[in-house]
């Protein structure tokens, strides 16, 4: 697609979630009235209003007199926090519209390439979300009035606290904005789903997942990640890196069985492990699908699809929890944003690495021929193409 029509779609999917996560964080505001205990029970109350807090425009509880104005002497602190905010929706207007522009241009919905377009999309949005609260933390912090104290580890409680409404609200913007692309995409020649070698494929995937197990099962073990947290230290403003580096490095978070029940242990390893077997998948997908296997296409890709694998194994995780019997339904989707930070460092990585493997086996993009067909006219697969 060329960008003159994948920009349309990309502008309205970027003012859609930008409008979406403002009004999620104006409402924030009824969360505080009488009633709202009545709607719902004090827990489900509390965890709205965290997933709401980093997009809610309200100044933070002691800059407030508690009659919705601003207490004496807070008014300097109150405007660094408005220039946060500011920063940070104008901040997830452009990320998205730059990720989701890469990924129509790439991975238009068409020739089967819908349903990719529409799950990339939607994994992008957690991540233009925590890079939108990123750029905008210094503000953020600064406005606390403890601008020089612990500076990295608040830096990092702010980067993770992202939230997970935009998780739900990215669903409905990828949506929107395929739908938009469809229609914009009406009238141009469709591009062929590009042929890649079945074995360039598979090696490629499998490359970029040992990236992502590195994060996953080396660096996310409890000794490794204590370790990663207390061993790295600085001085000043620079001191305490070990929580910022958690948070971009790992991915999850294990230990051996010595502390839960076998049978809990394995199921939380078997997450883990379709974690990797789904971002295998994807990257195995990924290089066919895309209308050229680019340096920016696989580093995008390779983040959608380790945000996407992470999704899926947080679910999995939600099958056996007791959470939505003991805390509610709105508990359900507390942790679907958990991973984002690191999901950009080892998602990139391991696309990056996905692209190397394949320039290596010989794949380039040359070959843009559509796929051969069967008699039922539906395309066939690499692998039967291989052996056929």
């Amino acid at each position: 697609m060329t960008y003159r029509r994948a920009v349309i779609p990309a502008l309205a999917g970027s003012l859609l979630i930008t409008l979406l996560l403002w009004w999620a964080g104006e409402s924030a505001q009824a969360l505080h009235l009488q009633g709202a205990t009545t709607v719902f029970d004090a827990q489900s109350v509390s965890e709205l209003r965290m997933w709401l807090r980093p997009w809610a425009y309200d100044p933070p509880g002691f800059l407030s007199d508690g009659s919705g104005g601003v207490a004496p002497g807070g008014s300097s602190y109150a405007d660094l926090y408005t220039t946060a905010m500011q920063i940070r929706f104008v901040a997830v207007f452009a990320f998205f519209l730059a990720g989701a522009l890469l990924l129509i241009r790439r991975l238009p919905p068409t020739e089967g390439r819908t349903a990719a377009t529409v799950l990339g999309l939607w994994a992008w949005t957690p991540m233009a979300g925590m890079l939108a609260v990123t750029v905008s933390a210094p503000w953020e912090i600064a406005s606390y009035g403890h601008g020089s104290f612990r500076v990295l580890p608040r830096l990092a409680s702010v980067i993770v606290s992202s939230g997970p409404v935009t998780v739900p609200a990215g669903l409905l913007t990828a949506l929107v904005t395929v739908l938009i692309a469809r229609v914009t995409a009406k009238g141009e020649e469709p591009s062929p789903r590009r042929t890649v070698a079945p074995r360039a494929a598979r090696l490629a995937a499998s490359t970029g997942t040992a990236v992502i197990a590195l994060s996953l099962v080396v660096l996310s073990y409890q000794s490794v990640a204590a370790w990663i947290q207390t061993s790295f230290d600085g001085g000043g403003m620079l001191s305490e890196p070990g929580e910022l580096l958690r948070a971009w490095l790992l991915l999850g978070s294990w230990t051996g069985p010595s502390a839960t029940p076998m049978g809990d242990w394995l199921l939380y390893r078997a997450a883990d492990a379709l974690v990797l077997v789904a971002f295998w998948w994807a990257l195995r997908l990924l290089p066919g699908l895309l209308t050229r296997t680019t340096a920016p296409a696989m580093a995008v890709g390779g983040v959608c699809a380790t945000v996407l694998a992470l999704l899926a194994g947080r679910l999995v995780h939600l099958a056996f929890d007791d959470a939505f019997t003991v805390r509610g339904p709105v508990s359900l989707i507390t942790q679907l944003d958990s991973g984002v930070p690191a999901a950009l460092t080892f998602g990139a990585a391991a696309g990056l690495t996905a692209l190397l493997t394949l320039r290596l086996a010989g794949d380039r993009d040359g070959d843009k021929s559509p796929a051969p067909t069967a008699g039922s006219g539906e395309p066939v697969a690499d692998d039967a193409r291989a052996e056929e």
